[in-house]
Formats: structure tokens, sequence, C-alpha cells
């Protein structure tokens, strides 16, 4: 009974006022509650979610960060390998309003990154609400306000529901580990595991390990199993382009970016190809493929990102790394390719990259696509849906997209808070005006 005044209340402070102090109202039950939020809920406390908490602030707008993890960047800092690097320069890789220290290298380490981070956090005053996984987050139309319902994973199993205006979308495209499922993965024997639970190619030395995938992960996961004297081998289910992380003396990224200020997409292509022909020859001759469309142009139509190669074709030429047709399935401490051909390996890692989670939680039918969970309209128009939806990280172009998205999003909610104060600043001008005695001729 007392949630049901709770709703009432709610209705009869005007839903679409952002102006809400945040009130907490605790059932019968001291498991569940209920929290009115003045400003946003954003979802996901990496590097999307901290960008939008922290443009937010600067527009003066305070929102309530939820994190299913223990830690900001979870997917950095309990995922990732050890040998990892942003792929890109520094450069590329900045949150608003804060640049890396000076005295980072051009790639940064994981261990600086996450630094840089838990630096840009505190900077900003951002402190996520751990350990509280969303379960559902709905827009309720009688209301016109959303309900976030999250629960808490430290044991107490403490349910709360969020009550916001707006929602922003920021668990990011990397969300889930995908793991493909394998003819033959129960009998195969040794270990199957994901690269979200590889740190290093030290627990593998001697071995003979198969990588399944070959993006950025699985080519660098390779390269790190080699320089742990592991035996390593990678399978390529399709074409892929590999580019030197450099070219020219400057980044491959930057220079790209620098290209297409000048030229089209097709010319900047055939000028990244020329360059990776002369640098690495035709790489089709060593099992990698390239597809029919160039490097950026692929990129831009479906968001699948080239290799950026930081040693492994050196390995690979040298046959320190073979490279390996599809699985067709698994046998005792064996593989069946594709080809006929058998093989024996001691363990499997799966480099078969992640997924976003959205359509497990988000229950609206418009602004994400069901299948994939990414938002249906392409880049740079994304980032908005209805009813004050949002999404950031969401681009497939890094951490620079997300910046340029969270900006937007904050402008936006700023001017809809201004666009409310003006509106109860006139109605209220309007009811104060009708209280005045009316002047009469005498």
């Amino acid at each position: 009974m007392e949630n049901q005044y709770w709703w009432r209340e709610i209705e009869g402070k005007q839903a679409h006022d952002p102006l809400f102090i945040e009130k907490m109202t605790t059932q019968s039950s001291s498991s569940s509650r209920c929290v009115c939020v003045p400003g946003p809920v954003i979802v996901g406390a990496g590097p999307s979610g901290l960008a939008a908490a922290a443009c937010l602030k600067e527009k003066g707008v305070p929102s309530i960060l939820l994190e299913r993890s223990n830690c900001i960047a979870s997917l950095w800092q309990l995922k990732t390998y050890d040998r990892l690097r942003l792929h890109l320069p520094k450069q590329f890789c900045e949150l608003p309003f804060m640049g890396f220290p000076t005295d980072f290298p051009k790639y940064p380490s994981k261990k600086q990154f996450v630094e840089y981070l838990q630096c840009y956090a505190n900077k900003f005053d951002i402190k996520p609400r751990f350990n509280e996984t969303v379960q559902r987050a709905e827009f309720d139309s009688k209301l016109g306000l959303w309900r976030v319902k999250s629960v808490a994973g430290d044991g107490k199993k403490q349910i709360t529901e969020y009550v916001c205006r707006w929602l922003i979308v920021a668990t990011g495209e990397n969300a889930e580990a995908v793991v493909p499922k394998i003819e033959g993965m129960g009998e195969f024997g040794g270990s199957i595991k994901h690269t979200s639970l590889y740190k290093s190619g030290d627990e593998y030395r001697g071995k003979k390990v198969l990588v399944v995938g070959c993006g950025n992960s699985g080519m660098e996961v390779c390269l790190d199993l080699c320089n742990q004297n592991a035996k390593p081998s990678l399978v390529v289910r399709h074409t892929v382009h590999v580019l030197p992380r450099e070219m020219l003396g400057k980044s491959t990224f930057g220079l790209s970016m620098w290209l297409l200020k000048w030229l089209p997409i097709r010319f900047v292509d055939r000028l990244l190809l020329i360059v990776s022909w002369l640098m690495f020859g035709d790489t089709s001759r060593l099992g990698l493929d390239r597809p029919s469309l160039g490097p950026l142009q692929l990129k831009n139509l479906s968001g699948k990102t080239p290799v950026l190669d930081v040693g492994t074709l050196a390995k690979i030429k040298s046959g320190h790394i073979k490279v390996c047709p599809a699985i067709k399935r698994l046998k005792h401490h064996a593989v069946e390719f594709d080809n006929g051909r058998k093989e024996r390996f001691d363990d499997i890692i799966l480099a078969t990259g992640y997924k976003s989670n959205v359509p497990y939680w988000l229950k609206e039918g418009d602004m994400f696509c069901k299948e994939d969970g990414l938002p249906r309209r392409p880049f740079p128009n994304g980032w908005k849906g209805e009813s004050g939806l949002y999404a950031v990280g969401f681009t497939k172009r890094g951490l620079l997209g997300a910046s340029m998205d969270s900006k937007r999003i904050a402008q936006d909610i700023a001017q809809d808070i201004e666009r409310c104060w003006k509106a109860e600043a006139k109605h209220t001008s309007a009811f104060a005006r009708s209280l005045l005695p009316h002047s009469s001729n005498s």
C-alpha cells in the first residue's frame, strides 16, 4: 500500500519536472526500495559511462551511475590479458575534458589506461553504485518516466527501482563474451577458454594451443603465446585486413583520419593497401585473404575493425604461428578442420569477441536492434532515442565516438532541463498574476 501512495505522490508532483529531490521509500519488505532520481540514470561504468557522467557534471546535471561489477571499467580490469595496450595513439582515446599524462607512452598499457580512468573518475567526483545489476528498464507512459530495476549483487539481493526522466545506456558493444558452440566440445578434454579469462601465455609453456579468431585479440594472444614458448596455431575463418600499426612514420589510424580530409575513402583504402603490401607482401600466401572491400569502407559498412599488427605477422611468416582453416569438430585432444586435416592440441582459446547485452534488460522496441543489441540508426545518429533514451559507446568507433556522443547527450539533456524550467517559470508567473487584485477605476 505504501508503494501505491509513492506513485500517486509522483503523479501529483508533475512527473516531467526534473528537479525532484532524491527520495527513498522503503516498502514493508526491507529488501526493496524506490529511488527518484533528479537527473539521468547511466547504466555501465566503463569509459563511455564515465564520459557521459563527466559531461553531464560539466553542465551541472546530476546523475546516478549503475555498475554490475565492483569496479570501473570492469572489462579492462578483469577481462583483458596482461600484455594489452591501446591499439590507437593516446590522443585518439582521451575522454572529454582530460588528456592522458604527458609521460605516458604513445600506446598506453592496460595498467596505465586503468590508472587514467581512475584519475578521471576522481577528477569529476564520479562515484558509481557498484554491484548493481540492471535486470529491467522500461518507460512508463502514464508517468512519463523510466523505471529501472536493479538487483544488488553483494549477497543481500536488495531490489532497487530507480525512477528517472532520462536513461543513458552505456553498457557498450562488448558486454558479454561470445562463446560459439563447436561440435565435440564436451569430449575435447583440454581447457577451452575465452580470451576474457586469458591473462598470460605463461601457463601454456610448451603446449600446443589453438586460438580461434583472427581479430586484434586473437593475433595478440598468439604473439603472447609465442613469447612464452608455447606453440600456437590460429584459426582464420573469414577474410581479414591486416595493416601495420604505423606507416610512413605515423599511426595508421591517424594517417587515415588526416587523408580522409582531402581524399575519397576508396583512394585512402587503396593507399593503405599499397603500403601494407610493400611492408607485408601478399598476406593471402600466409592464409590471410583480404576482403573485397577496403579496410575503411568495410569498417563503415559493417563495423569490422582491421587488425593492426604488432608483430604477429612476422611470427606467422617464420612458422612460429600456424594458420588453420575453420573447425569442423573437436575430438579428444584433437581438432578436425574443414579441409579434413586433423591435429592434436592441448588447449583451445576462443578469441571470438563480445556482444551487447542490451536486449536482455532494456524493454523498448525502437532504438536498439534486438538481434545484435546495437542502435538501429547508424553513426552519427544512434545516440538519441525516444522518451529520454540515449546510447553511448555503441558507435564502433572506439573512445573517440563515445566522447562525441557523451557531449551530445549532455547538451541535449541540459537543453531539456532548461525548457522545463522555462515552462515551470511561465506557469508559476501566470499563477501568481492570477492571485493579484484586479485594478479598478475610481
